[in-house]
């Protein structure tokens, strides 16, 4: 598959940093020749230093040929424009990254088309989605839903309340237990467990389980007194925390603490619902305390700066909030970040780049999600009439290595697999993959 990449920045470079794992033919435009230099020399892309609204070089790198054309500059308009160009030169798919929420509204979705622009990337819309589903379930860094729900994997940083550590997992879960572990996130390691791999402290565990079992899960891991969110205190009055506001579920209430008054009067206006917008600065801890931080079951640090979010969610740990969530855009701190037990970690460029590369593999697999914590790929297969993955159980299928089934989906209901399971034909089954082509593993479904 050819992909172009327009712009060498943040996004750019980890949009190819994942590609590059599945083999794809990329290349990647830009007029900065800094940007374009920064880009890690192991990955197999080509680079070309000129204007991706310059017809003369998007012909030259024979965008027409191209499977996807992606746009990622800082320049919105550029973005669209490019896309237009490319569109008109055969370009198969284009996509562009947009800053304002009225692109990505689905109502202008049949307009950019026309213009060439087969769909958008928002990533402040996109960030406040993974914000909302951290706050739901306030003992949970990561959840993933397989079929709708059927099947859940949750990804849960193990403390001293754990009563599964240090025990060879082989002796406390079995096939029908009512969880399976499919990874272990330990340090900047991560493993695809055997029987005689065991959790330790401070592992971020990823379960699969179903639905009615979370509560089963929550025991086990010594979670069953966390409290829900319903006060959510926010630090910054950005677009991202716009959008956070604006789908935060009603039994949620915040308070925004924004620095800037003209600011503030715009939240006043944007945002309907009865909720506070405060002006100060939320790294005052005397305001913070003022304006109820101990009463607050979550804190989200949503500033331009990620050491000012990092600092600040320390702040309200140490002031008793249990569930915080930093904005880290400088993805060299994001296992800083963690090593801190900062709680959930959004980096917009990497969700962007994330949800870029599940689009383009979702013609190979359905639901793909990247991990960017694990560094690894979870997608959904089905299993087809007559596969290779029907023909024998799991232990005999010599799957790849890096790569694990965690479940399967069976007339709607949810199933957990283990090494003597038998996929049958309309299966649909979890892969979860580190360090590892997840594609690789479609050629057993077809």
């Amino acid at each position: 598959m050819k992909v172009i990449i327009a712009g060498a920045y943040a996004i750019g470079n980890y949009l190819a940093s994942l590609l590059n794992r599945t083999n794809e033919e990329i290349t990647i435009i830009d007029t900065d020749e800094e940007a374009l230099a920064s880009i890690n020399p192991d990955l197999d892309v080509l680079t070309m230093h000129d204007s991706p609204i310059s017809i003369k070089a998007l012909k030259e790198i024979d965008t027409g040929d191209a499977d996807l054309f992606v746009a990622v500059t800082h320049d919105q308009e550029v973005n669209m424009c490019a896309c237009g160009l490319a569109k008109s030169l055969g370009a198969k798919h284009t996509m562009a990254k947009v800053e304002e929420y009225e692109y990505a509204k689905h109502d202008n979705q049949e307009v950019l088309k026309r213009m060439g622009i087969d769909s958008v990337i928002y990533p402040e819309m996109l960030a406040a989605q993974d914000i909302i589903n951290g706050l739901k379930m306030s003992w949970v860094r990561q959840r993933w839903d397989v079929y709708g729900g059927a099947l859940i994997m949750l990804g849960i940083k193990l403390r001293e309340s754990c009563v599964i550590l240090d025990k060879p997992l082989k002796e406390l879960i079995g096939a029908d237990d009512p969880y399976h572990i499919v990874a272990i996130k330990r340090g900047e390691e991560t493993i695809i467990p055997g029987g005689n791999d065991v959790l330790r402290l401070y592992d971020i565990a990823y379960f699969m389980t179903t639905p009615q079992n979370i509560p089963v899960v929550r025991r086990v891991v010594g979670k069953e007194h966390y409290e829900d969110v319903s006060n959510v205190m926010i630090m910054g009055g950005g677009k991202t925390a716009v959008r956070t506001a604006i789908t935060m579920p009603d039994y949620m209430k915040y308070k925004i603490i924004e620095s800037d008054v003209q600011r503030c009067e715009e939240l006043n206006a944007i945002l309907k619902r009865n909720d506070y917008i405060i002006n100060g600065d939320a790294r005052d801890t005397a305001l913070l305390i003022e304006e109820g931080i101990k009463g607050m079951q979550a804190f989200v640090a949503l500033t331009g700066s990620s050491e000012t979010n990092i600092l600040a969610c320390l702040a309200a740990k140490r002031n008793g909030v249990r569930k915080t969530v930093a904005v880290v855009e400088n993805i060299d701190y994001v296992d800083m970040a963690e090593s801190l037990d900062i709680g959930t970690i959004i980096n917009k460029k990497a969700i962007a780049a994330s949800r870029i590369y599940e689009m383009l593999l979702e013609g190979k697999a359905s639901n793909v999600r990247f991990l960017m914590q694990a560094r690894a790929d979870v997608a959904e297969f089905k299993a087809m009439p007559g596969s290779r993955i029907t023909k024998k159980k799991i232990f005999e299928l010599g799957l790849p290595k890096g790569i694990t089934l965690g479940g399967l989906v069976r007339n709607g209901e949810g199933v957990l697999i283990s090494g003597g399971t038998q996929i049958q034909e309309g299966d649909i089954v979890m892969a979860f993959s580190h360090n590892a082509d997840i594609t690789r593993i479609q050629k057993l479904f077809e």
